[in-house]
């Protein structure tokens, strides 16, 4: 089954990534079972969150529906099996020379992908991404015929790959999705009418390449569920609170201009950065991320999910995706990972790396800055 246009991700609910209360386990699973019951089809999860508990729970919420029913998609790629935790970076990429090399990305690989469908209580996923690559796993021919592997196993029926999770990684996506197009059926990257910046520039790679193209984040941090405002409280540790100073001020600003777009059509401001996501070709799905704020007052995250369910059959005009684009434009406003002329004379690290000679001709054909 192919994902749907509308995707529920297990990162959601505070449980595995710090935004906003943490819900607990039967809240959680009810919350899946509310996406799932009011229309949502498509589910993912990765081992990474909670060290297999999302998979966990995940398979427990959707235990009573017909497997056949709904789309499920895992991404892999942070080796929790073999690997150690390193702070806030997290666990090495199953690619780290430290671990293994190309002899034993194979096992590897249907190693934890059978251990994962086993948590989430099915034999086999329609989709699985290449989670957080590090430069090898965009580049190497040894990694994606081990990709393939899973396909063959029965595994998976397709692959795919979800850079992240900070913004970036376009020249190495150009160059991934050109060399290994064969093996990727999804690619999931960020993208919002207020982060067009840098994935747009994947898109017109991906359509050339026939690879679909699965949107994250589209609630730009909670602002386009409309109830994040000037002066909003944050939980200690909620990883908003890292981002720049102004970032909601600004955020809102831009929302006013956008919401007339929004109210023509007749839809909230989250289904107004859905449908702008999906109104570009190959995007296919999209996915936010649920966030039930603190506070008293908050908006429950349930009423959240029967929004997004409820999502209309809209398509934006050309110029208006190109008019919600000149709004949100967010260009320059961070520096990238993965490639870049940046890190030249340095050691490549999980989550950048110097430029390679290889990749100049991608950059130069998709019109992708070596210096961003």
């Amino acid at each position: 089954m192919n994902p749907t246009n509308t995707a529920f991700g297990s990162w959601s609910g505070g449980r595995f990534m710090h935004f906003g209360q943490r819900l607990d386990e039967d809240r959680w699973k009810n919350l899946a079972r509310r996406a799932y019951d009011e229309g949502v089809r498509t589910f993912l999860t990765s081992d990474v969150y909670g060290i297999g508990k999302g998979d966990e729970l995940l398979g427990e919420a959707l235990a009573g529906y017909d497997r056949d029913s709904y789309c499920l998609v895992a991404m892999i790629g942070h080796d929790i099996y073999d690997g150690m935790r390193a702070g806030a970076k997290g666990y090495a990429r199953f690619t780290d020379p430290a671990l293994r090399g190309p002899d034993g990305y194979a096992e590897y690989l249907e190693r934890a992908t059978a251990q994962c469908a086993e948590r989430c209580r099915t034999d086999h996923f329609d989709v699985v991404m290449l989670h957080n690559p590090d430069s090898i796993g965009y580049s190497s021919p040894a990694v994606w015929e081990a990709m393939a592997g899973l396909r063959e196993k029965g595994l998976a029926e397709m692959t795919g790959i979800a850079p992240g999770p900070a913004n970036g990684f376009a020249i190495d996506m150009a160059y991934c999705l050109e060399h290994f197009h064969e093996h990727l059926s999804w690619a999931m990257i960020i993208l919002n009418p207020m982060e067009p910046w840098p994935g747009r520039y994947v898109l017109p790679v991906a359509n050339e390449f026939g690879v679909d193209i699965l949107a994250r984040v589209v609630d730009y941090g909670g602002i386009f569920h409309d109830d994040v405002k000037p002066g909003h409280f944050f939980r200690d540790g909620d990883h908003r609170t890292y981002r720049p100073a102004g970032w909601i001020e600004h955020g809102n600003e831009k929302l006013e201009r956008m919401r007339p777009i929004a109210e023509k059509y007749g839809l909230t401001m989250l289904q107004f950065a859905c449908a702008w996501n999906l109104s570009q070709a190959p995007v296919k799905s999209v996915g936010p991320t649920f966030i039930q704020e603190a506070g008293e007052d908050a908006r429950p995250i349930e009423e959240k999910v029967s929004e997004f369910a409820a999502l209309p059959d809209v398509t934006f005009t050309p110029e208006e995706v190109r008019q919600i684009f000149d709004i949100g434009n967010n260009e320059g406003c961070m520096e990238l990972k993965g490639a870049s002329v940046r890190h030249e004379g340095r050691e490549p690290q999980p989550d950048h790396w110097p430029m390679r000679p290889e990749l100049e001709p991608f950059a130069a054909k998709w019109s992708l800055d070596p210096a961003w």
